[in-house]
């Protein structure tokens, strides 16, 4: 149903609302809708929805699938993800992910899914980093995007479910009970309000707040940005994880399937120094330690640097592998490597050096992903799936090929469980929405006709500066406090922007200025819990403070807004079987 109101602004009325249309918001589609087919379901994306991130996840998606050929159990598969978490991730919610990820490849299956399969017909898996035994399921290295393929003809096919493809959400609307989403049609500039009885946040994470990273220009932590200033808290957000094989000098990811199918990496001696820092896993260490490890070789002189952009990096070597292999197991990587840089793989080796690439934490939820406040009350009405809620399966350190069975996993709960929440929407809500419509069409407007001192790339470009610099791998306090306190201006600074472009249709300065509102948002917010955690733990790693330190520091940090600035609180940690021990490889 649609109903004019206030000037131009629409009105659209749905059961479920989703904000993010990758595999996390479209699995949760799928299961809301089969759960419920009469509920009305509103699917939000900035993007065109097939251009989500999601369609870049390369290496595979993780899963127990047969125990007895590959000697693997669930036990294993969490204890692996445990472990790589640097005990870090709530073990409840660890074992419910791996109870559930073989039900989810074999959903995908059903979906049409073309897995890479062995002469005997069984899908095949490739070892991954911190696991014990393959059991990573692939189709090629392109798998997010088969998987993407897949869920997206589904969707389209369920007649309760509606797209709105290339919307930006600019607030996040709360009432007794109902839930709203303020949007703009970017191709045409109008204004609507979505609402309705559930919202699921489903926009990714936020990696684009630093320089150099492997994920999309539209990872910027919109969803994330809008719950928290909508009464959610953050939860672990200083464990940012930085893939190690990012391509340079573009930062284009290359997938961690590339070492599981055997690649070496290489420093300017022509050594696989891995063995150093991981000598039983090699290659295949986990993200964190092979981050550290790289950054090592070219801190200690061992590395390359690349003449252009003058950035150091060493070798990922595929040549031993054969063009059989690499062209049935690795193809786009080939076709990433000529097409960007001129490099063919099977004839040389591929320059790399780590790169932004995942937030392990973001949207505090329960296990049912529902969202909660500091006080870990629930957020009414308000769910986080897929990257931007932080269960936390992942703790401080995530292993590939998990992030893809979180989303379908959590999709699944997250899509039963807002089936079961749709209710009536009171006038007195459709009211209350109507008023805060009005306050951020006038803010928009304001914003518009503003005559700022800055531009958003200006600022944008020092916020990334700053995020490189002080809160990259290797991180202190002197450092990270001189970040902190130039996150701080720039966020001061964010108040006084100008917008150059006055026009409605596709204003990309609108979008990037409102990107970057929400980018610095959680920049500042990671640069606080990293400077407050006094550990080394997974992805943070702090060179005054070498040692992780269960006694103090076996908690999750969780952040709230408090006026202009952030309270700080922290939680246990959930252990239900592993008790942390010394974490070796």
């Amino acid at each position: 149903m649609l109903i004019d109101r206030i000037d131009v602004m629409r009105f659209l009325k749905y059961d479920v609302i989703i904000l993010g249309s990758g595999i996390g918001g479209f699995t949760t589609a799928i299961h809301a809708s089969n759960f419920d087919k009469k509920a009305k379901i509103a699917v939000i994306s900035k993007l065109h929805a097939m251009r989500s991130h999601s369609v870049s996840a390369e290496g595979g998606i993780s899963g127990v699938l047969y125990p007895q050929i590959n000697k693997d159990s669930e036990k294993l598969h969490a204890y692996d993800t445990i472990k790589g978490s640097d005990y870090l991730s709530d073990q409840d919610a660890v074992e419910l992910l791996v109870k559930n990820a073989p039900k989810e490849i074999v959903f995908f299956e059903h979906l049409g899914v073309p897995w890479n399969r062995n002469e005997k017909g069984i899908i095949q898996e490739r070892p991954f980093g911190g696991m014990s035994v393959p059991r990573t399921a692939f189709a090629a290295d392109k798998t997010g995007f088969f998987m993407m393929r897949s869920l997206y003809d589904q969707v389209q096919s369920l007649p309760n479910v509606d797209i709105f493809h290339e919307h930006f959400a600019t607030r996040i609307f709360r009432t007794k009970d109902a839930v709203g989403v303020f949007t703009i049609d970017l191709a045409t500039g109008k204004h609507s309000v979505v609402y309705g009885s559930s919202l699921v946040i489903g926009t990714g994470g936020f990696s684009r707040i630093y320089k150099i990273t492997t994920t999309a220009h539209s990872t910027t932590g919109d969803g994330i940005a809008l719950a928290y200033n909508a009464g959610a808290s953050l939860k672990d957000v200083e464990f940012v994880q930085f893939h190690p094989t990012a391509l340079v000098p573009n930062g284009i990811l290359i997938t961690e399937a590339a070492r599981g199918e055997g690649g070496y990496l290489l420093n300017k001696d022509n050594e696989r120094f891995m063995k150093r820092y991981a000598s039983s896993k090699m290659e295949l260490a986990p993200r964190d330690i092979i981050s550290r490890a790289i950054i090592t070789e070219i801190n200690e002189g061992r590395g390359m640097k690349d003449k252009d952009s003058g950035l150091e990096y060493v070798y990922l070597d595929l040549r031993h592998l054969g063009k059989e292999v690499i062209n049935k197991r690795l193809p786009m990587i080939k076709e990433i490597c000529i097409k960007t840089i001129g490099l063919n793989p099977e004839e040389e080796p591929i320059p790399v050096r780590p790169a932004a690439h995942f937030t392990m934490g973001g949207l505090n939820t329960d296990i049912n992903g529902r969202v909660l406040d500091i006080e870990l009350n629930h957020v009414s009405n308000l769910w986080g799936v897929g990257e931007c809620g932080c269960v936390s399966v992942h703790g401080a350190n995530r292993l590939g090929s998990n992030s893809l069975s979180q989303c379908s996993v959590w999709g699944r709960i997250v899509g039963k469980e807002v089936s079961n929440n749709t209710h009536e929407i009171k006038n007195e809500d459709v009211k209350e929405l109507e008023v805060l419509a009005e306050a951020e069409d006038s803010r928009l407007k304001e914003m518009l006709s503003k005559k700022g001192m800055y531009t958003v790339y200006e600022l944008q470009d020092e916020m990334k500066d700053v995020m490189e610099k002080y809160f990259y791998v290797y991180r202190n306090e002197k450092e990270m406090k001189k970040g902190v306190a130039l996150l701080e201006k720039i966020l001061k600074k964010s108040a006084n922007l100008r917008i150059e472009d006055k026009t409605h249709i596709f204003n990309t300065n609108l979008r990037d200025t409102l990107e970057f509102l929400n980018q610095i948002e959680l920049a500042y917010a990671v640069g606080v819990a990293a400077y407050n955690r006094k550990e080394s733990r997974g992805a943070h790693s702090r060179t005054d403070h070498p040692k992780r330190d269960d006694k103090a520091w076996l908690k999750h940090t969780i952040l709230a807004k408090e006026g202009s600035g952030i309270k700080i609180s922290y939680s246990d940690v959930k252990i239900t079987k592993w008790e942390p021990e010394e974490r070796k490889y």
